[in-house]
């Protein structure tokens, strides 16, 4: 079944049901940026909020939409159901009673049906984006803290461990290029293409994979430093968050003594970007 028709299915299946005030398109289909892969999300407002009977509800409708081949109910999120039928359509809703609405916003949302107005109620727009300079120093921190690991991997001789290690600078290394690009709408984790930019994206596919010996592992965590940490320390400067000079000198000390690799860039040579 397609997309435009599931969404249909969906609001037909729930729109007289008792107790079930609205159903909203959020996610990519509410701000426009769905495509032939994304998932359909759904907000539904129900008086008492997603009870066992709500969440009846919502899996017969899914069911009219094709055979449920996984159903998480309430497992994660206690207001959060999540589906994919045998076609590999992905739904996932969010459950909420009236008074939960207060913090969702009209240009997040697309209404299928809303018998109480509440879309007429909400303010037009989410405030921007403003980046947490607290936040930003644990993302470091824990950038640093896994780093440190290395000394761990290769004292054991860990290397197939220490694959994980580089994922884990990985991920914080794109989370840094997306808050660099600030883009309103984020999006799901499968959207980083729109999110980044070309020169971006090349830093990204220039990086060594991380093989399972000890030379590659030790590379491979030099080459994520190098692209992470200068970038980071412009980005905290720009944004004020403290940055926590002791634990990289200690860790580059530590990294020194056990491993003998130095510091791959000049921290001395960092200014706003």
């Amino acid at each position: 079944m397609d997309h435009p028709k599931i969404i249909a299915t969906l609001a037909d299946a729930l729109r007289d049901k008792p107790g079930i005030r609205a159903l909203f398109l959020s996610g990519s289909y509410a701000t426009g940026h769905a495509d032939a892969y994304s998932d359909i999300d759904f907000l539904l407002v129900a008086e008492d909020g997603a009870t066992d009977a709500v969440a009846h509800l919502w899996k017969d409708a899914v069911g009219l939409t094709g055979e449920i081949v996984l159903w998480w109910d309430r497992t994660t999120v206690p207001v959060l159901i999540n589906a994919i039928t045998a076609d590999w359509a992905r739904t996932d809703v969010i459950i909420l009673k009236p008074e939960q609405m207060k913090s969702h916003t009209q240009d997040k949302l697309t209404p299928l049906f809303d018998h109480d107005g509440i879309y007429e109620g909400l303010p037009a727009n989410a405030p921007p984006l403003t980046p947490s300079a607290a936040r930003f120093t644990y993302d470091v921190e824990e950038f640093i803290r896994i780093l440190g690991l290395l000394h761990l991997v290769d004292g054991r001789a860990e290397y197939n461990n220490g694959v994980l290690g580089v994922f884990h600078l990985r991920n914080k290394l794109v989370d840094l290029l997306i808050a660099e690009t600030a883009d309103p709408v984020r999006g799901g984790m499968l959207h980083l293409n729109r999110l980044i930019t070309l020169d971006q994206k090349d830093l990204l596919t220039a990086l060594p994979p991380p093989g399972t010996n000890r030379a590659d592992i030790i590379a491979s965590h030099l080459a994520y430093a190098k692209a992470y940490l200068p970038r980071a320390r412009t980005y905290a400067v720009t944004i004020g968050a403290a940055w926590p000079e002791q634990f990289e000198t200690v860790t580059w000390d530590m990294l020194a003594r056990t491993t003998d690799i130095t510091c791959p860039y000049d921290r001395t040579n960092i200014t706003a970007g």
